[in-house]
């Protein structure tokens, strides 16, 4: 029997490396990255319905059902498939909006794997992941569920195999805006491209992202996490940010580091993982 209820992570990702190689004529621009998951993110259950209705719950606050990445993903599905079934979609959430975690686009991902499961679909992740990208450049690789080595504007994606160590995962309580990020005068756009093998070989010590100087001038309060940060662990911002990741190589450094934390920050802890948690549920 076809599944008729499914419950499933959309787990976080890092940015262990984010390098700005230059701008496209069409204003976007072009990145290398490294994408990792973390065993820890938000849970979507679906529960397949007898009419063609599509109905999420909770609504996000300041996110109408137009601009929701898991209604346009299901909206996106039946409309490249011409099904016309419905489903029950209920989120619980747990990463920031605006924090560099790639939540939206991970719940776009669970999105597309699991009505493409509930509805008896059976796409290839191929033609999800391309999907995927209708819906943004970050959608792709949660779709894929691996470890990745990331170009163009973060959809030409490589399978890697990364270090696994623990992260604390800070978020300093402000939302940052992407765009802002990527319109501020002083980013950096030209760093020389590298090869997927030399950003391997230099190892985490070598990684940096290139967004995180902007970021610092931009919003102080992200400043004053990752000076925090840094003067305890290898820290580093993740994507355009909020979120700010200290690497530790044991749990028990990352539960030591949780206990010192100021107040008015959240932070939690989540290893590393190379396989998308996505991927082993569905597996299950």
């Amino acid at each position: 029997m076809p599944d008729t209820r499914l419950v499933l992570p959309a787990p976080a990702k890092l940015n262990r490396l984010l390098h700005i190689t230059g701008r496209r004529a069409d204003g976007y621009h072009e990145l290398q990255t490294l994408f990792q998951f973390l065993d820890h993110g938000d849970t979507l259950s679906l529960g397949r319905r007898d009419d063609d209705t599509l109905h999420l719950s909770p609504a996000l606050a300041g996110v109408t059902a137009d601009d929701n990445l898991i209604v346009r993903a299901a909206r996106l599905l039946r409309e490249a498939t011409g099904t016309r079934q419905g489903a029950d979609l209920h989120l619980t959430k747990r990463l920031p909006l605006g924090g560099g975690l790639g939540g939206g686009s991970s719940d776009a991902a669970t999105t597309l794997l699991g009505l493409d499961r509930l509805w008896g679909l059976d796409l290839s992740l191929d033609t999800l992941a391309e999907l995927g990208l209708a819906l943004g450049a970050d959608v792709p690789v949660f779709v894929r569920g691996h470890a990745a080595w990331a170009e163009g504007v973060g959809e030409r994606l490589t399978p890697v195999t990364l270090d696994m160590p623990w992260f604390v995962v800070v978020h300093p309580g402000v939302t940052v805006a992407t765009p802002a990020v990527f319109r501020a005068p002083e980013l950096t756009r030209d760093t020389p491209p590298i090869t997927m093998a030399r950003a391997l070989q230099g190892g985490a010590a070598s990684w940096r992202n290139d967004c995180e100087p902007t970021v610092r001038t931009l919003y102080p309060e992200v400043a004053r996490v990752l000076d925090w940060l840094q003067d305890r662990a290898p820290s580093m911002l993740t994507g355009t940010g909020a979120c700010v990741f200290a690497s530790l190589d044991r749990e028990v450094d990352a539960d030591a580091l949780l206990a010192e934390m100021p107040a008015g920050w959240h932070a939690f802890k989540a290893h590393g993982l190379n396989r998308s948690p996505l991927h082993d549920a569905l597996d299950r």
